[in-house]
């Protein structure tokens, strides 16, 4: 057990010798890129149910059945998401995320090997355990390798990594169901995240000083508060939960997931079944949602860097209120192909701003820089408590305002659409919320300076 426990520790500090720029960057860069290209794959490994589930339904599997297994991912991330990410801060990240990418591959590969839906829920349960095991070392490893004042363009070019992965989802997987059925569906899928262990074990690196350099704090000549330097990682991680805005902010992040998962969980099944797409034109559509991210996403980090970098809350506010804003659009406009793409662009680049900002950016700003695992995993869990209620939701409130009209199926959405609005406004009032509350603290930090 020591030995298991001694395999996942953090690496041991080399000794640091003469400081090398060069050989730094290329270290830092080789493991920025194999940690963004394992994420995509992780993503994948998550998505890969959804854009099944059309051809689940055929084979008998109803609404309420998909929610449940939907659900027991988001459930069971939620609560890995916060262990795990309590676990990064002393893990050796290499090692910690290639294990769970690697479960993540081989509960895919189980998925497509049964129609049970029990079955389907267990095995899709311990993917989301397994999926935890990916965003809370990526965050530690950016703590590790960046400074403050690069962390926001950083972060944020990373988290293009999920709207790269929901774009390979949408597209490839989708093309892969529709051509070959959704066995090789999941098979392709798994391959994929086998390729991204290979990736992360060949290429990425723990930390500066496992491989010889200084801490990121000397070498950015940043220096740490004097609390947190002197304090363990668990006392660091324990002051990060004591504070308010960290909880707000986990809020605002879980009403913003009920409708992230809205449209990537449910917004295929949408677009069939309440606009008459196919499945490969409505996977196209939701597709745009992603490739539209990454543009939203790395934007928003470098204007948040710029303008916003002591309370990006605000500008995560304005951007919450335009995301409800191109929701609705898809959600009450008639079918127009050219309505619904327009929808997911506006859509795409502000959940992709926000799942960079809500998900962990604001949460590693606020917090201590060695608690960074900790603040992420407690974002984690209230944020996909809020994802897993809403799929179960949704999928109840599918069930319940279906009608059978001559034989058929006919699904009624305005219920729904309504719920995953307010979810939106929601989260946009919290975020304005956390922006005063790390506004009122930066006052009071401000005048203690100046009493001092």
């Amino acid at each position: 057990m020591s030995g298991l426990l001694s395999f996942f520790r953090a690496s041991p500090e080399k000794p640091a010798g003469v400081f090398n720029p060069q050989r730094f960057r290329q270290l830092r860069w080789q493991t920025f890129l194999a940690m963004t290209l394992a994420y995509v794959t992780f993503y994948v490994c998550r998505l890969s149910f959804t854009v099944a589930k059309s051809a689940l339904v055929d084979l008998g599997i109803s609404p309420s059945e998909l929610g449940m297994i939907g659900s027991a991912l988001f459930f069971s991330y939620a609560i890995g998401k916060l262990v795990n990410g309590f676990l990064a801060d002393h893990a050796n990240v290499v090692r910690f995320m290639s294990l769970g990418l690697l479960l993540s591959a081989g509960m895919n590969l189980m998925m497509g090997m049964t129609t049970n839906a029990m079955l389907l829920t267990i095995f899709w349960g311990i993917n989301g355990w397994a999926q935890s095991m990916g965003v809370g070392p990526c965050a530690v490893s950016l703590a590790r390798w960046y400074g403050t004042k690069e962390r926001g363009t950083f972060y944020s070019i990373w988290s293009t990594a999920h709207n790269i992965g929901e774009a390979v989802t949408y597209m490839v997987i989708a093309a892969v169901i529709a051509g070959y059925g959704w066995h090789m569906g999941y098979l392709s899928t798994a391959a994929l995240g086998a390729a991204g262990v290979a990736i992360m074990l060949l290429l990425m690196r723990d930390s500066p000083q496992s491989c010889g350099f200084p801490s990121i704090h000397e070498i950015s000549h940043e220096p740490m508060e004097e609390e947190e330097a002197k304090s363990s990682i668990l006392k660091n991680q324990l002051l990060a939960l004591r504070n308010p805005a960290l909880w707000t902010l986990a809020l605002a992040s879980a009403f913003m997931y009920i409708d992230r998962y809205g449209v990537n969980s449910w917004g295929i099944f949408f677009l069939q079944q309440g606009k008459g797409y196919t499945t490969v034109e409505a996977s196209a559509i939701i597709g745009v949602n992603a490739i539209a991210g990454i543009v939203g996403t790395i934007l928003a980090g470098i204007l948040s860097d710029r303008f916003f970098a002591r309370n990006r809350s605000i500008m995560a506010g304005f951007i919450s209120l335009l995301n409800t804003g191109g929701f609705a659009l898809m959600l009450w406009s008639p079918h127009s192909y050219y309505a619904d793409i327009l929808s997911m662009v506006i859509f795409g680049a502000t959940i992709g701003a926000l799942t960079c900002f809500l998900g962990g950016l604001l949460a590693v700003d606020i917090s201590s820089r060695k608690a960074a695992g900790a603040a992420l995993g407690t974002i984690g869990i209230v944020s996909y408590a809020g994802a897993g209620l809403g799929e179960f939701l949704t999928g109840i409130i599918i069930d319940k305002t279906s009608v059978i009209e001559n034989g058929k199926k006919l699904y009624d959405f305005h219920t729904l659409s309504l719920f995953w609005v307010a979810a939106g406004l929601v989260s946009a009032l919290l975020c304005f919320v956390t922006a005063v509350m790390v506004a009122r603290r930066h006052a009071s930090e401000h005048r203690t300076l100046l009493s001092s």
